[in-house]
């Protein structure tokens, strides 16, 4: 059956109303709003329901989905003897950059540990030669680990 083989009263009108603000009504509630027994106002969207049109119920998310790609740890080490001037640099640089997630100070083998949001292998390549060619950064070495699933 379609939508245009079925007469829509007033009461399945307030039906298809009170759904589309509130998919999760009960019957109950549902049937006290539009003056009818939770039974026949069941029957009644369940018959919109085969007729398909109520086609389905859905959830509002208000939550912005993930985006796509690649986020990837960098572990980056300054050259040695680079000073403060190389770090408030590289330290501009990702301050700057959208795609640095996070970036941390840290102590030991490397100077630095970021969490990067990149599009793809390529992509990443591409901003680490720019960076290890950029004499102000004074970057000795980027290791790079792709984060593949969050475990907690």
């Amino acid at each position: 059956m379609t939508d245009s083989a079925i007469k829509l009263d007033r009461i399945d009108q307030k039906i298809l109303d009170i759904l589309q603000r509130d998919g999760r009504i009960s019957y109950q509630r549902l049937a006290e709003q539009i003056n009818l027994t939770p039974r026949p106002c069941q029957e009644r969207v369940r018959k919109l329901e085969r007729a398909g049109i109520i086609r389905g119920y859905s959830a509002q998310i208000s939550i912005t989905p993930e985006p796509k790609g690649l986020i990837l740890q960098l572990q980056v080490a300054l050259k040695t003897q680079s000073g403060r001037a190389a770090q408030c640099a590289f330290e501009a640089e990702v301050a700057r950059r959208a795609d640095v997630l996070d970036c941390w100070l840290v102590s030991g083998t490397f100077d630095y540990i970021l969490r990067l949001r990149c599009n793809d292998m390529t992509a990443y390549h591409q901003l680490s030669n720019v960076w290890l060619a950029d004499e102000s950064l004074r970057i000795e070495r980027i290791v790079s680990v792709p984060e593949m699933q969050k475990v907690k």
